[in-house]
């Protein structure tokens, strides 16, 4: 039998896989430049992962604990309130109201008692997924706040600066690499990029919460549009035949 998340996907992406990706993705960065700000970032993101792993999983036991008092909560407002009306109902139909006017505050009393039931019964469906939200948001955030990080590292990598023609400036900000070098350093970055949003899509491993799942799809839209940046740089750099 496949295994299936509580959103019913039966194919899942595992936090292990992620986590070891990063961990390769990782050492190449640190084989090939040593302890730059990029190796950093990537550390960075190892630990977020952990963190969105352990804090998923403990809000997977949450969401199954919450959703199910809330649950039995809602059919006891609800059978209570059948009750109650059915009492209510079968008295002025046994003791008989004499004028209409009598009616009146019966149903008023009825409407009452379904709406505030109705009320009730949606606040505590929705309230599970809501009291996690809090906690997957503020992990989004970071993961969002990462992703300006790692495009902040490859801003001043320009990549005329490796053409011949090149022109330095008072104010240019020299990267001291070359085109191959370059050509890493940005791939680098659009992997890691696309991993970070490969780390925001576990948050919705265990979650429909809509409001989670909207803000994993912007992340995700950010993340591409700054990683086809990254690309247009890297499609500027003079092909190797042409590096000396």
């Amino acid at each position: 039998m496949p295994v299936t998340s509580p959103a019913g996907d039966e194919v899942q992406l595992a936090a292990l896989h992620v986590g070891h990706t990063v961990d390769h993705l990782e050492r190449r960065i640190r084989a090939r430049f040593g302890d730059r700000g990029l190796t950093r970032a990537a550390l960075d993101l190892r630990r977020l992962v952990d963190e969105v792993e352990s804090v998923t999983e403990q809000s997977n036991v949450r969401l199954r604990r919450t959703t199910l008092i809330a649950r039995t909560t809602s059919v006891t407002i609800v059978v209570a309130t059948v009750v109650l009306l059915t009492f209510s109902l079968r008295n002025a139909i046994r003791d008989g109201l004499e004028r209409s006017e009598d009616w009146v505050p019966l149903i008023e009393s009825v409407i009452n008692d379904l709406v505030f039931s109705s009320i009730a019964m949606l606040f505590l469906w929705a309230f599970p997924e809501r009291r996690e939200r809090r906690t997957l948001l503020r992990l989004l955030h970071r993961l969002r706040s990462l992703a300006h990080v790692i495009d902040m590292h490859q801003l001043s990598k320009d990549p005329e600066q490796v053409s011949p023609g090149y022109t330095r400036t008072s104010e240019s900000v020299t990267h001291g690499l070359d085109a191959d070098q370059l050509h890493h350093y940005l791939d680098y970055c659009s992997e890691m990029l696309s991993l970070t949003a490969k780390t925001a899509a576990l948050c919705a491993e265990h979650s429909t919460d809509e409001v989670i799942l909207n803000t994993i799809s912007t992340l995700e839209t950010m993340t591409t549009e700054l990683s086809n940046k990254i690309w247009q740089k890297i499609s500027l750099l003079p092909r190797p035949e042409a590096v000396h």
